[in-house]
């Protein structure tokens, strides 16, 4: 037989009677101590405005709709505790993440089971509702009999997610730690999920994300989210914080978003970097951001013309992660001058002992760091291209644009 449920609006207004079941006053909040029991109702507030008692979950003997019954008397005033999550003040009508829908949502309802633990009745936190049905009931809540609205509620389909799968939001970076407030199911998503997410939230919840994600993960997202929240959000945290997102970004991606801020923002977080990405971010900000020096990505795997296809896959294993966006292995000389281009795919159809230079491109199609936007957008379109070679004026290689950067520019336009 399932456990019996009762609704926060429910539990809001409930009699609360002492031992000879006389009434004592009603709910007026409940509280959860996360530290302690992520889900169990730890404190009930009773009272009046000005006069609150709070109940320990330990002095409550029976939970129903008809009122909470007590086990023991020695009721105590409540004191306002920063380690208790308030139900009806901290979380009801308060916006929360879902994370099994991955967006922002409103909370209207919170829904409890009643279990019983050494023959006490205790509350325990299943699910936040945020349906209609949930609307109804409060509308209705004080109007109508509890048993009645639960009756007349029935024909209204629920809407609700899992306490276990949602992330609270809070701004206070002193209450986050002592409620124990963390954003692990935002880091579970994807980078472009939680940017969407990010850019539906108040400025101070952007901040509250920011400064408690991993900064892989904020790095990741940063690059997701619109440019002016870019710079929203970069200027609102501390600038080593800051420093540590840009960092973890690519260093054309970090240009971009540095490239947002004010001169002085810029500067202070800058001067935060280690020296060797320092070096490569801000030998990008000196090219425009509409020219192929601002659109480039510097790290892409090049080898030497004397390299051959095991060198090749031993490059590939090391970088990994660029394989998701490069299908070139680029060829330099000794000054560092760009002299070939060879299609991963060809390296699985030839022989370890083959050397690169015999598996290159014929038509090698590149463009100088100058190069205008509208330039390398017809040269893909034209050669249905995934990665295009960037080199400087003197033929060095500088890095290449990926077929990603090229849709995010046309997205933009």
């Amino acid at each position: 037989m399932p456990e019996p449920i009762l609704y926060l609006t429910e539990l809001l207004g409930l009699p609360v009677f002492d031992l000879k079941r006389r009434a004592l006053g009603r709910i007026k909040d409940a509280a959860i101590v996360p530290v302690l029991d992520p889900h169990r109702v730890d404190r009930y507030l009773i009272g009046s405005t000005y006069s609150w008692l709070a109940i320990r979950h330990d002095q409550i003997r029976e939970i129903t709709l008809d009122g909470i019954f007590l086990a023991d008397e020695q009721l105590t005033p409540y004191h306002a505790d920063e380690y208790m999550l308030r139900l009806g003040r901290d979380l009801l009508d308060q916006q929360i993440i879902d994370a099994q829908g991955r967006k922002v949502v409103r909370v209207t309802d919170v829904t409890f089971v009643i279990s019983s633990v050494d023959g006490r009745d205790e509350l325990r936190v299943t699910e936040v509702d945020i349906g209609m049905r949930s609307v109804f009931r409060r509308v209705l809540q004080g109007a109508l009999p509890r048993r009645w609205i639960r009756a007349l509620q029935r024909p209204i389909a629920p809407h609700s997610i899992p306490w276990t799968l949602t992330d609270i939001l809070e701004p206070d970076p002193q209450r986050r730690v002592r409620l124990n407030i963390t954003y692990r199911h935002l880091e579970e998503m994807h980078p472009a999920d939680i940017a969407d997410i990010v850019e539906d939230l108040s400025p101070e919840d952007r901040e509250a994300i920011f400064e408690t994600i991993d900064s892989e993960v904020a790095a990741e997202t940063l690059s997701e989210v619109e440019p002016d929240i870019q710079a929203s959000i970069l200027e609102s945290l501390e600038t080593e914080k800051a420093a540590e997102i840009i960092e973890e970004m690519e260093p054309a991606e970090a240009a971009d978003a540095l490239n947002e801020l004010e001169e002085e923002t810029k500067a202070e977080i800058l001067e935060e970097l280690d020296s060797e990405p320092k070096s490569e971010v801000e030998e990008l900000l000196d090219f425009h951001e509409d020219s192929a020096g601002g659109m480039m990505f510097t790290d892409c795997i090049a080898l030497p013309m004397s390299a051959n296809v095991a060198d090749a896959l031993a490059a590939v294993r090391q970088k990994t992660e660029l394989l998701e966006y490069q299908n070139l292995i680029l060829l330099t000389d000794a000054g560092g001058k760009l002299t070939g281009a060879v299609p991963l795919a060809r390296l699985f159809a030839a022989e370890p002992s083959s050397p690169l230079r015999s598996l290159a491109l014929t038509d090698l199609i590149h463009v100088q760091t100058g190069a205008k936007e509208r330039q390398i957008t017809e040269l893909f379109d034209k050669y249905n291209l995934i990665t295009l070679p960037v080199t400087h004026a003197d033929g060095r290689l500088a890095g290449v644009i990926t077929a990603d950067d090229v849709i995010s520019v046309l997205r933009q336009r």
